[in-house]
């Protein structure tokens, strides 16, 4: 009865322990986060004289009105929305369609291809090729330069390549081959559903690289202002802000620097909420993907 009750005292300590590891590592994962939130709601000088801690203080919403007065934030958001649907649907029919591809052993040079994707990983042509290239497929200054030249990614071939190797029996194929199944008609009824986990990793990658990509509309968008994305009209917004604090009075420039700290508040909010709210949908898969295409064939 003794040793049972040290047993008990010994697992109630370590609990205690280890929820209160986690809620100090959860705390310093998500104030950061949570601080920006409030400082974005908050006077700028209430957040430079460290007035602002767990909530917002001298409520404003100066930063989110500086932000939306601007016509070209909703046309911005119309376009990375239209950016990420495209780009997501795309990047899934090409990387998926690869990696299962590559995961078929009856493929002549399998592993002569693999090593050509896992080439380019490393090296590339460069920017100035790429942009000439680019130019004489006449794709600059179109909405299909941001979601069709750059939709291949290797990473993501491999990780639904070993998800594939590994995950799908390996005698699923002869048995729809004996049933008259042939190769286009497995992979859609066959093996897509079977690989949701992955495809929500790969979906929910893509979309978040191009809810993120600013780079790209800013070299391959130059004469086309009105196919720009979210991303690179708030980068504008913060660079003029900053510049007006530069090269403002002293007045003027205490004002507009109060502004440029607001407003980078809420660049960042604005900026991440979308994809926050969609991950906790997508959690799940995200996780047993993971796990499933990080196991090596």
């Amino acid at each position: 009865m003794k040793s049972k009750l040290r047993g008990s005292g010994s697992d109630i300590a370590f609990n205690v322990i280890l929820y209160g590891v986690s809620g100090i590592i959860l705390l310093l994962m998500a104030y950061p986060m949570w601080f920006i939130l409030i400082a974005s709601f908050s006077d700028p000088s209430a957040v430079s004289n460290g007035r602002v801690w767990f909530w917002p203080a001298d409520f404003t919403l100066l930063g989110y009105r500086e932000i939306f007065k601007r016509g070209d934030i909703l046309i911005a958001y119309r376009n990375t929305i239209a950016y990420v649907a495209a780009g997501t649907f795309i990047g899934l029919t090409v990387n998926l369609s690869a990696a299962y591809a590559l995961s078929r052993r009856d493929l002549v040079g399998r592993k002569a291809i693999t090593l050509f994707f896992v080439f380019t990983m490393f090296f590339n042509g460069g920017l100035i090729p790429t942009y000439l290239n680019i130019q004489r497929f006449n794709l600059l200054n179109t909405f299909t330069v941001m979601v069709l030249p750059f939709s291949v990614m290797v990473y993501h071939v491999i990780v639904a390549r070993t998800f594939f190797s590994t995950s799908l029996p390996g005698g699923l194929l002869d048995a729809a081959r004996i049933d008259g199944c042939g190769n286009l008609r497995f992979f859609f009824t066959m093996v897509l559903p079977l690989s949701k986990a992955v495809i929500a990793v790969i979906a929910l990658w893509t979309a978040v690289d191009h809810w993120n990509s600013y780079f790209n509309a800013l070299i391959y968008l130059q004469r086309a202002p009105e196919l720009h994305p979210l991303q690179l009209i708030l980068r504008s917004i913060l660079v003029v802000n900053q510049a007006s604090t530069m090269w403002g009075g002293d007045a003027v420039a205490i004002q507009t620097q109060k502004i440029a700290d607001m407003l980078k508040y809420s660049i960042i909010i604005v900026s991440t909420l979308p994809i926050m709210m969609l991950y906790p949908f997508l959690q799940k898969h995200f996780n047993q993907g993971v796990m499933l295409g990080a196991i090596k064939e």
